[in-house]
This record gives structure tokens, sequence and C-alpha cells, in this order.
């Protein structure tokens, strides 16, 4: 072989093998961590004020905005939080449908409610062969777990759940998943802080127990970083995502159709992600300004429902089976480059579907 050849072989080899690692990313665990009731502006206000060192340390150090949108038909807890896991929308056909927010009956799971099989992130994650986890401060949240030790078909007998916690506070949730993360290091994990929307509804959205309910959640996501910064095998593999199922104003977050209930932060940081606007990184999506985009539009805002599309494409995984929200693997957390153009969506994902249009709720009010 010529010398010419030879080196454009090599080059081919050098390409080819760098498109594998672009392809295939760093990330090996995803952590994503919900604050319940975490309106945009009462983040920002508390970063501006230099009460949040460690949200703010993500945002200037990750991909995020903080005008992100929850389901467009509702701003309750639970049907938002089914959103994130699920990435579908709320109603409709192609949603998970789920919209009562207290806790499930006995036997009631996600499956039967829809009288159709529901897919998770953790199912997604679990039968690629990953670990996955969930840790929740409400009783509600027990539908997820339930809901994955539910099969639906032969193949589907695992609990797709490895691990569940429940504990009332976020300071002794986080202390069980600095435990259970250090010895087991799960691959997906999801983690759900309440303790900012009891205050909400106790004294009120942006009061000063309100506040220090973040202030306190703040030093737990620190703890998780120090984690992840400090144990080998999370270093340098680790993504976190942060955002919100809703904000709130007064003592309510129930109007779907309130700018102050609907907008909310969603940020990225870690293994696979680069610093800057998710919007400027993603030409695709479209930022909404202050409006209310339905799931009609062309170009989607950056929804809580990404947040379980966007865990499988970190991790190399397929798209959720059924969801809509994300489902081409298309949000981006790093900077397009002319050497480097977009990757094509991981083997597996499905194409994007035709948006229903919304369908009018009337206002809930709930935790």
């Amino acid at each position: 072989m010529r010398w010419k050849e030879s080196v454009a072989v090599a080059l081919m080899v050098m390409v080819g093998a760098v498109s594998m690692a672009l392809a295939a990313g760093p990330t090996e665990h995803v952590i994503t961590i919900s604050v319940d009731g975490m309106g945009a502006s009462y983040m920002q206000n508390l970063i501006d004020a230099g009460k949040l060192p460690n949200m703010q340390r993500l945002r200037a150090q990750g991909a995020s905005t903080i005008n992100a949108r929850t389901d467009y038909d509702y701003t309750i807890t639970l049907p938002n939080h089914i959103c994130m896991v699920t990435s579908r929308r709320v109603m409709g056909e192609e949603g998970h449908n789920w919209t009562n927010n207290g806790d499930p009956k006995p036997g009631e799971t996600l499956h039967s409610n829809k009288k159709a099989h529901v897919a998770s992130a953790f199912e997604v994650a679990h039968d690629a062969g990953l670990r996955t986890g969930m840790w929740a401060t409400k009783t509600k949240f027990s539908l997820f777990h339930e809901s994955c030790k539910v099969a639906e078909a032969a193949e589907s007998q695992a609990n797709k759940m490895d691990v569940f916690y429940r504990q009332s506070t976020a300071e002794t949730l986080t202390a069980s998943f600095l435990v259970e993360m250090k010895q087991r290091q799960l691959n997906y994990a999801f983690i759900h802080f309440g303790d900012t929307d009891g205050a909400g509804h106790s004294k009120g959205w942006g009061g000063e127990e309100y506040n220090a309910a973040m202030i306190r959640i703040d030093g737990c996501v620190g703890q998780i970083l120090s984690l992840v910064e400090s144990t080998d095998g999370l270093r340098g593999t680790t993504a976190i995502v942060v955002t919100a199922d809703h904000g709130g104003e007064g003592k309510d977050h129930g109007d779907a159709t309130k700018a102050i209930d609907y907008t909310i932060p969603f940020v990225v940081w870690g293994a696979g992600v680069d610093q800057g606007d998710l919007y400027a990184m993603n030409p695709t999506r479209q930022d909404p300004g202050t409006g209310r985009p339905t799931y009609a539009e062309e170009k989607q805002p950056v929804r809580n429902g990404d947040a379980g599309n966007l865990g499988m494409r970190l991790l190399g995984l397929q798209a959720i089976p059924g969801s809509m929200i994300g489902n081409s693997l298309d949000l981006k957390t790093q900077k397009a480059t002319a050497a480097q153009p977009a990757p094509a969506p991981a083997q597996g994902s499905q194409p994007a579907l035709t948006m229903p249009k919304p369908t009018t709720q009337p206002s809930k009010q709930a935790a």
C-alpha cells in the first residue's frame, strides 16, 4: 500500500473511532432531580441573591434554561412527574392519561389506568441491563414502584426499578441516596424533593418558609455533586438533570394557563454536557417567551417531559416506547461544531409523532 493510501486509511479509522466515541458518549450514570414546585423565577431570584450556590454552579457550568414548560394541560405534581419518566403528555391518545394527584388505589398502576402498557425510562434502562432507582418524599410516588413491578408481557416479568425509597424530608432522602449510590452506583436514578411544594401550600410560594426549603434542597444538591466528584466510577461519567413539575403563586399552582405555574427551569450538568443555553444548542426547539405553546406547535419548548428521553439519549439507549416528547432523542446538551455535526438518533429511537391539538382542562388544585 502506498504512503498516501496508508495515511487515508489511518485517517478513516481515526474518524470512525471518534464518531463511535461521540455516539456512545461518556455518560454512564444519569441522576434526574425534580424539585417539586420550583418555579423558575423563584429559583433565579435566590440564585441572584447568592442563596443557591449549587444551583448557580449547575447553571454556570451546564446547559440550561429558566424558560422550560410543564405539561400543557396540567400543572400539578403526579401527572407532571409521570411526564418526566415516560416522556408523554398527560392527555390524549399518546398521553399517559393519569390525572389523579392523590395516592393511587391498591393495585392501581399506570398500565391499569391507561388500559395499555405505559413504558418508562426505568424500563428502558433496566431492560438494557442497567440499574435503576427512585427516591421520593411523597407517598403518591409509590405509583412508579408499583407500575414498574407489573408485567404486561412475558418478557417483562422482572421489576424495572431496582430500588425505591421514600423519606419525609430532603435531608433524610439525600442521606439514603448517598449511601445507596456509593454502594451500587445506579445508572438511572430519579430523586423527588417535595419540601418546597409543602412550604408553598402551607405558607405561600416565595415566602420565608418556601425560600428556606429551596436553600436546604440546594445543600442536598451540593452533597450529591460532592459524591459524584469524589467517587471512582461516578466522577466524569455522571450527568445530572434538574427540573420541576410546576411553579406556584400564593398557596396554589393548579392553573395551567398562568405563566407563574407553567414556567420552570431545566438544567443539565456533567458528562456529555457543554456550558450554554439549551435553546441556543437546539435550533429545533423554540424559546416560548412568556407564551404557552400547545403540543401542535412545530417547534416545541423544552419541557419537563424531555427528562426521560434525554436521560436515555445520554446513556446511549433507545427512546422510551410510546413516548412523544423528545422521542427523536433530539434534545442536545452539547454545542454543534463544523467538525462535529449533530449525531443521528440512537438505534431504536422512534420517528417524531404528529402532535395532537391540546385538550382544554379545568384548573387542578392539589399538592
